[in-house]
């Protein structure tokens, strides 16, 4: 039996009077590929904004690998494993390509060097720089970007730009990767080639894969379990087939 990797109970959030997201419960399994999905100001991006400490939750708990994460900053809860990506995209766009994914990196124990080695540029120093760079290169490879390592990221087509996100949240090294509509904005050979990424992604890195998206297609070609969400509640839960096909989730989507 797999090990359960996230789990959620009870969670919810208020802002004012407004119950945003509520009684939100959610067992992803080690290697999973699961959706969350909704109509627009279902909840999903909140649910996401728990999860990594932008807000704090105030109902109910998560676990990360059992750790109770619930209420925790964002750099605590990145360092534990969860790292993100955005609805919109927040790359370092004066940055080229690989010092975007060098950023991630820096804060990985593998390559903290003291003050002093980096100060007076000592062996270390460089032994560390370049084992960062080559880490670098192999994420960017993963997503398909090495070639364009040294362009500015702002100079990125807006596919590549998403991948880039992609790239950089990996380098945090996470257990679970949330993906906050990965398609977006992408045509259907961008998305064929995302769709591969992230099982990529999955199936080589043993990273468990949460994502928000529009796009059905892509969620029923790549996750086996779903969670609807309508208005901060779950309006079906479970294999990805039945659940978006279930009247009541075809009801929200589209109207009576």
């Amino acid at each position: 039996m797999s090990n359960t990797v996230l789990k959620i109970e009870n969670l919810g959030i208020t802002f004012g009077g407004l119950k945003a997201v509520q009684h939100l419960n959610l067992e992803i399994k080690e290697k999973q590929l699961y959706g969350l999905v909704g109509p627009n100001g279902a909840g999903k991006t909140t649910v996401f904004n728990m999860l990594t400490g932008v807000y704090k939750p105030t109902e109910g708990k998560f676990f990360l690998n059992g750790e109770n994460l619930t209420g925790k900053g964002q750099e605590f809860i990145n360092h534990k494993g969860i790292a993100r990506t955005f609805q919109n995209i927040r790359l370092f766009n004066n940055m080229t390509v690989i010092r975007n994914v060098l950023v991630g990196l820096h804060y990985q124990p593998e390559f903290k060097c003291g003050f002093f080695t980096s100060m007076f540029r000592l062996p270390r120093h460089f032994k560390v720089e370049k084992a960062m760079r080559e880490r670098a290169k192999e994420i960017l490879r993963i997503v398909g970007l090495e070639e364009e390592r040294n362009i500015l990221s702002c100079n990125l087509p807006y596919g590549k730009q998403r991948k880039l996100e992609i790239a950089r949240a990996l380098a945090t090294n996470p257990k679970l990767l949330l993906l906050d509509e990965p398609a977006a904005g992408m045509n259907p050979q961008e998305t064929a080639e995302l769709m591969d990424i992230v099982r990529h992604i999955r199936d080589e890195y043993n990273i468990t894969i949460l994502l928000i998206e529009h796009d059905m297609k892509f969620v029923s070609g790549l996750c086996d379990e779903v969670t609807v969400l309508n208005f901060g509640t779950v309006l079906a839960q479970g294999n990805t087939k039945e659940a978006l096909n279930d009247p009541e989730v075809i009801k929200a989507y589209i109207g009576e």
